[in-house]
């Protein structure tokens, strides 16, 4: 069967990734590392469902082979005549009282039945499909996030390494096609670094200022702000940047950026 041919490698890629997962750990980047543990977790997801499909279809021949088995004497049993002690049970009479004395009690009990093998072959097939939907959309997500926390590790240590035109390209686009990422106003922030790394202070200024405005309740957003004060004060800008500390002292009282945004406000009054 396809299904078992499947397990079967699955079972063998098991044990070589988590072996060479092993034997890379200290040569390979911690990126890498990630990709590899998403792609093993990605692997497992699967050999757990290819397992349960599994189970379902061996429960399922063993169904339709004890209906087969019991078919024959269920025919045996409906067309068999009465044996001699057979009787034909007699009927209670219930005779009509007149409307004044209450109706005699009738029998409430309901006898168990044991549910006949097709109705067990109909759970039995419908029932666990619906349920392996939602684990493949759970595992699909978790390979996806692990996935983007890589590539947005690998951009932060381009710009470590050097590399910091391309890092900060990778930044941005990490920001442009991730949106709601929890990390993409910490992209932008550390592309603007980037920028200013590279002199160039007006595009830095304009990554800050998007960090600003579609991410006002990130963690990056104070340093991003007082980033963006030294950009204006680079581009001659002093009274935007006083404007900027102002503001951080206002909005941010008693935060380290408030602080900081004290002390340059005083060194700009001298």
């Amino acid at each position: 069967m396809l299904e078992h041919r499947i397990i079967r490698r699955l079972f063998a890629l098991a044990p070589l990734c988590a072996l060479t997962a092993c034997a890379t750990t200290g040569s390979v980047q911690t990126s890498e590392l990630a990709e590899l543990k998403a792609e093993v977790r990605a692997m497992r997801e699967t050999q757990a469902r290819l397992e349960k499909r599994l189970e379902r279809v061996e429960l399922h021949a063993s169904v339709s082979q004890a209906r087969a088995s019991s078919a024959p004497a269920r025919e045996a049993s409906a067309t068999a005549a009465p044996g001699p002690g057979f009787t034909t049970p007699e009927l209670t009479v219930v005779k009509l009282k007149p409307r004044n004395e209450p109706a005699p009690p009738l029998p409430t009990k309901v006898a168990v039945v044991e549910p006949a093998p097709d109705d067990m072959e109909m759970f039995i097939s419908s029932a666990p499909e619906e349920e392996d939907s939602a684990p493949a959309a759970d595992a699909a997500e978790q390979v996806d996030g692990a996935v983007l926390d890589a590539e947005f590790e690998q951009a932060v240590a381009a710009l470590r390494t050097g590399n910091v035109e391309g890092g900060v390209a990778r930044l941005l686009r990490f920001a442009e096609d991730n949106p709601r990422h929890p990390r993409a106003d910490n992209a932008l922030y550390f592309s603007g670094l980037g920028q200013m790394g590279l002199k160039d202070h007006a595009t830095a200024a304009k990554s800050f200022e998007r960090l600003i405005q579609n991410y006002p309740a990130g963690d990056a957003v104070l340093d991003g702000m007082l980033r963006l004060a030294e950009c204006r004060l680079r581009l001659n800008q002093k009274d935007d940047a006083r404007a900027l500390y102002t503001r951080i002292l206002t909005q941010f009282p008693g935060t380290a950026a408030a602080t900081q945004a004290e002390q340059r406000l005083a060194s700009l009054s001298h």
